[in-house]
C-alpha cells in the first residue's frame, strides 16, 4: 500500500497513468476514491494522482497536529513522488491545501482549480453571503448538504455512491474542521497569485456561495469563473461529464498537456 510517512499519520495515495501530474485534493465529504469519474479519464494523457487528507479515507491519524499539516503533507507528498510542479484539484476542503500550496511555493503549482471551495479565503464583500451559508451548515450539518438533492431523483445510484464513499472515512472529531477554518490566507497574497485559476462551483451550492465564488475570482486578475447550474456542492461528482470538460480545456489552455 502506497503512504508517505508524516509527523502523526501514514498519508495513503495512488498514482495513475503517465505525463504531466494532477494531484487531486477531496473534500471532507469524499476521500481518494471521490476521484472515480475523473482519473480514468486523464490518465491517458496526465500523471494524476489522489491521496487521502490526514483523518480520511485511509490516512488514519495518531495524533500530530491535524488539518494544519494539510498544506505540508501535500508539498511532501509532491516531494516523495519527485514532482517538481503540478496542476493542483481541490474539492471544497481540499482548497485549503492546494490553495496553501500555491502561496507557499507558488513555484511548483503551475495551473490551480478551486471547485466549490474558496480555501479560507474572506475578504469583507464576502463575508455576509459566506456566513449565512455557514448558518445554515451549522444547521443542517455539512454531510446532509454535500449534494444537491435533486441528484437523489435525477441519479440516484450516484447519490448512493456518494454516501457509500463518505462512509469509508474514519470517525472524527468535528472540531477538526473547524481547526481548519480558522486558516484565512491573507486576501492581498491570493490577489498577488500569477498561476492560471480556475474557480468551479455549483449554481445552487448552499454551503460554498456562487456570489463569493466570482468575486474570488474577481480578486485574481486573469482567472476564470466558471459556474454550473442546477448543481451543489460536489460539481466534480454530480456533472462529472461538464466539471470535465472545463478541466480538460483549462489544462490546455494554461499549457500544461495537450488534453485528454
Amino acid at each position: 500500500m502506497p503512504i508517505l510517512e508524516r509527523p502523526g499519520c501514514d498519508i495513503y495515495y495512488e498514482e495513475t497513468g503517465g505525463g504531466p501530474p494532477i494531484i487531486f485534493a477531496h473534500g471532507a465529504g469524499g476521500n481518494h476514491l471521490s476521484w472515480w469519474q475523473q482519473i480514468p479519464l486523464f490518465a491517458k494523457s496526465y500523471r494524476c494522482v489522489a491521496f487521502d487528507h490526514r483523518g480520511w479515507g485511509r490516512s488514519v491519524p495518531t495524533g500530530g497536529p491535524g488539518p494544519a499539516a494539510f498544506v505540508d503533507d501535500l508539498l511532501a507528498l509532491m516531494d516523495e513522488l519527485r514532482i517538481e510542479r503540478a496542476a493542483l484539484v481541490a474539492q471544497s476542503m481540499g482548497g485549503w491545501s492546494c490553495l496553501g500550496a500555491a502561496l507557499k511555493a507558488p513555484e511548483r503549482v503551475a495551473a490551480l482549480v478551486m471547485a466549490d471551495t474558496l480555501g479560507g479565503l474572506l475578504t469583507e464583500s464576502m463575508r455576509e453571503p459566506y456566513e449565512v451559508a455557514r448558518a445554515a451548515v451549522r444547521e443542517q450539518g455539512l454531510e446532509s448538504l454535500a449534494y444537491d438533492r435533486g441528484l437523489r431523483e435525477r441519479d440516484p445510484a450516484l447519490a448512493f455512491l456518494y454516501e457509500e464513499i463518505m462512509a469509508l472515512n474514519p470517525p472524527r472529531d468535528p472540531a477538526m474542521l473547524n481547526t481548519l477554518r480558522e486558516q484565512t490566507p491573507d486576501p492581498d497574497a491570493v490577489a498577488a497569485l500569477t498561476m492560471p485559476i480556475l474557480w468551479v462551483v455549483g449554481g445552487n451550492d448552499p454551503i460554498m456561495p456562487p456570489s463569493c465564488m466570482r468575486l474570488a475570482a474577481e480578486l485574481v486578475p486573469g482567472s476564470q469563473y466558471y459556474e454550473i447550474p442546477a448543481t451543489g456542492h460536489s460539481v466534480y461528482f454530480e456533472r462529472a461529464t461538464e466539471f470535465n470538460g472545463q478541466l480538460n480545456r483549462f489544462l490546455v489552455d494554461s499549457g500544461w498537456g495537450t488534453g485528454i
